[in-house]
């Protein structure tokens, strides 16, 4: 009859309109969700994360890793997930796990337009991450068991006989001790690194992480530990009877060695290639690098070292500009991470 569309068009229409819309994207979460695994702590990138939401109206889902296995954990679930990725933004407490990424092939590269102000080092040249909010490679020191005079000045007091069972690290398996491991590797070279790492082992208590670290210090069960700045600043700003020392500004005479200097490792941000939202991630990625947030992240109980010229940086840590930083190529860093990590998988366990 004329005028009258019968059921099966109706249905094959319908049909080919889902599928055309499938195809092109245009019905998707796309524009309103953006899935991020983040590596900083829950308590410093959840507020962040929300404020994200109530400024776009994207919906943010996170996933974020465990304190045991920073970083790593949501690297290889990344690794894991290549052939069907879940997560769009990655958010890394450090940097070296994010290079790993990308010699995987697993980034895909974004012009950030906020990310042009930023220092070379700290930004891909391939658009593929994103450096800011950088935190240091500390001591925390209790000042009611250590005298001033017997302050340490250097991470090679860690493997001190003198302070044998009294010094404490995170097991370098994992977070900023991982990357920092690499790092050394990179800078002093294959056997230095190793027996440091040998020295350190026998010398130093092994704690679950950073935090666990700067806390046993505070609470009087170490002398002294190495921390990252954002975990010792918040002892400090509570009250405890502690201190923070910038490592190796000074040559270490044991050492024979010109300064080390101080390790500042950077927050890093990667669009993961074929992830669901992507419009949404580079929204995600645009917004964490304003320095509005690094503003925050530097006022904010952490501390972070804001990496933005436009940022002003907090009085409350050193920054690479205040103190002598340790020169270190990351790339280079990454390129040791499987050599270090297999030997300090031996060395301090699974």
């Amino acid at each position: 009859m004329k005028g009258v569309v019968s059921p099966f068009v109706i249905a094959t229409s319908v049909g080919v309109a889902l599928v055309a819309i499938a195809a092109t994207g245009c019905w998707s979460k796309a524009d309103n969700e953006v899935v991020v695994y983040a590596a900083l702590d829950r308590e410093f990138s959840e507020p962040i994360l929300k404020q994200f939401t109530a400024q776009t109206g994207i919906q943010v889902s996170p996933v974020y890793d465990k304190e045991a296995q920073k970083t790593v954990g949501l690297t290889n679930r990344i690794l894991a997930e290549q052939d069907q990725p879940s997560c769009d933004v990655f958010w890394n407490n450090e940097i070296l796990n994010t290079l790993r990424l990308q010699r995987e092939g697993l980034l895909t590269a974004y012009q950030s337009p906020a990310a042009e102000v930023f220092p070379n080092q700290f930004r891909s040249p391939d658009h593929l991450w994103h450096g800011f909010a950088s935190r240091a490679r500390v001591l925390i020191v209790n000042t009611d068991l250590v005298e001033p005079e017997d302050y340490p000045t250097s991470i090679h007091d860690l493997s001190d006989p003198h302070w044998q069972d009294r010094v404490g690290i995170a097991k370098p398996l994992f977070g900023t001790t991982a990357s920092h491991a690499a790092c050394l590797f990179a800078y002093w070279g294959e056997e230095k690194a190793k027996q440091f790492f040998r020295d350190l082992g026998r010398n130093a208590k092994v704690m679950s992480g950073n935090k666990s670290v700067a806390l046993a210090v505070s609470d009087g069960a170490l002398a002294f530990g190495l921390t990252d700045t954002d975990d010792a600043i918040i002892e400090v700003e509570r009250g405890r009877p502690v201190t923070i020392i910038y490592p190796d500004q000074v040559p270490y005479p044991e050492a024979g060695e010109e300064p080390l200097g101080t390790l500042f490792i950077p927050n890093t941000l990667a669009v993961i290639r074929g992830g669901p939202n992507t419009e949404a991630a580079k929204k995600l990625v645009d917004y964490l690098l304003s320095p509005a947030v690094e503003k925050q992240l530097a006022e904010g109980i952490s501390a972070q070292i804001p990496l933005n010229p436009n940022t002003e940086a907090t009085v409350r840590v050193k920054t690479p500009q205040t103190i002598r930083a340790m020169s270190v190529d990351f790339d280079d860093a990454a390129e040791h991470w499987d050599t270090a990590a297999e030997f300090l998988r031996n060395e301090f366990g699974q």
